[in-house]
């Protein structure tokens, strides 16, 4: 039987700079088998780091409910993330909860997943038979040398691009690939990336790199700009812009002249999307948090076990968004950039 939204189910929130909520990240785990160098570099998080421990994280019935309440107010995306998500046990058996849940209009919901594709290859039939609908997967360059310096661990790329080719099998698609572009780094491997994303069919989308959390050592001089990342490849292959696909989507979409696919650029330090941002995140160990850049967050942990109704949870969830007026990115200067914002993994991405 499909998971119903909560019987109060009323129109949802704005926040004060008129954006309702409509994309709800979830966290299910802070762990990781990587150390990307900008969400959890090595040296900082080596192999003895504490995560969280088993009680502290939230349970599938936990989120299956926050869940339902938040599309109860509006949400129509939930993405699953991390940490890495593929390293929480059972997590089929989350996404067939999850896929049950229905808008108040009766519809689907659009259910996706990012994930660093280690585990895809077994992983992406179960989760397409649970009602996952689509996955992103993360793959900062098709050079293996390259790719070891981003993701801090020397993770070959053959079997990433095996679980991208798994996912595909499975029909999760279109596939979606992000790219973190660092200066001096895998600046090198744009051109590579976008032409094997024409021959597979998957969507590339360049990122920017950001100043997510305070440890990544982030500066400005290090970021390459969406409008190089453009400018380069057209200069191979002819682009031309194309609309979002929706409201508050945040990658500006480029389309190859020749008809051959479709790549995106995240552009948050150059051209802040923050106007348009209707994302919501839920953490591992169940705190709220309004902006990829917070400082902190809200416990919606604490109301889940306390005994609290759908109707306190709506009521707490609906006040935090109403006050929201997150814009990081439009006010980024040297005095932001350096508050101890909440780490990637932590926060889920």
């Amino acid at each position: 039987m499909d998971a119903q939204p909560p019987s109060d189910a009323r129109p949802g929130p704005i926040d004060t700079l008129g954006r309702a909520v409509r994309d709800l990240r979830i966290s299910v785990t802070d762990r990781c088998n990587f150390r990307c160098t900008y969400c959890m570099p090595m040296e900082i998080f080596g192999r003895d780091h504490a995560f969280l421990p088993h009680d502290q994280v939230l349970t599938f019935e936990e989120i299956a409910r926050t869940a339902r309440v938040f599309v109860a107010l509006g949400v129509e995306k939930l993405r699953i993330t991390g940490g890495e998500p593929l390293v929480r046990r059972d997590l089929p058996g989350l996404i067939a909860m999850l896929s049950a849940t229905r808008r108040p209009d009766g519809g689907p919901i659009d259910l996706t997943l990012t994930t660093n594709g280690s585990a895809l290859r077994a992983l992406a039939g179960p989760l397409a038979e649970a009602g996952l609908r689509r996955v992103t997967v993360s793959l900062d360059s098709l050079d293996d040398a390259i790719f070891s310096a981003m993701n801090g661990i020397d993770f070959p790329v053959a079997r990433v691009l095996d679980g991208i080719d798994a996912a595909i099998e499975a029909g999760l698609a279109p596939v979606k690939v992000n790219m973190v572009v660092r200066r001096g780094v895998n600046e090198a491997s744009i051109l590579p990336m976008a032409g094997w994303a024409r021959e597979t069919g998957v969507i590339l989308r360049f990122i920017e790199y950001m100043d997510v959390g305070h440890s990544n050592g982030w500066r400005l001089d290090d970021v390459v700009p969406a409008a190089t990342i453009v400018a380069s490849i057209a200069s191979t292959w002819p682009v031309e812009p194309a609309e979002p696909a929706y409201r508050g989507e945040v990658a500006g979409r480029w389309r190859y002249a020749d008809g051959v696919g479709e790549f995106g650029v995240i552009s948050s330090v150059t051209q802040p999307f923050c106007r348009d941002c209707t994302r919501a995140r839920i953490s591992a160990e169940g705190r709220l948090y309004t902006c990829l850049f917070a400082v902190g967050g809200e416990d919606i942990r604490e109301l889940l076990r306390s005994g609290a109704s759908d109707l306190e949870l709506t009521d707490a969830i609906e006040a935090i968004w109403l006050r929201r007026g997150d814009r990081y990115s439009e006010l980024r200067s040297a005095a932001t950039s350096s508050l101890p914002r909440i780490e990637m993994f932590a926060m889920g991405g």
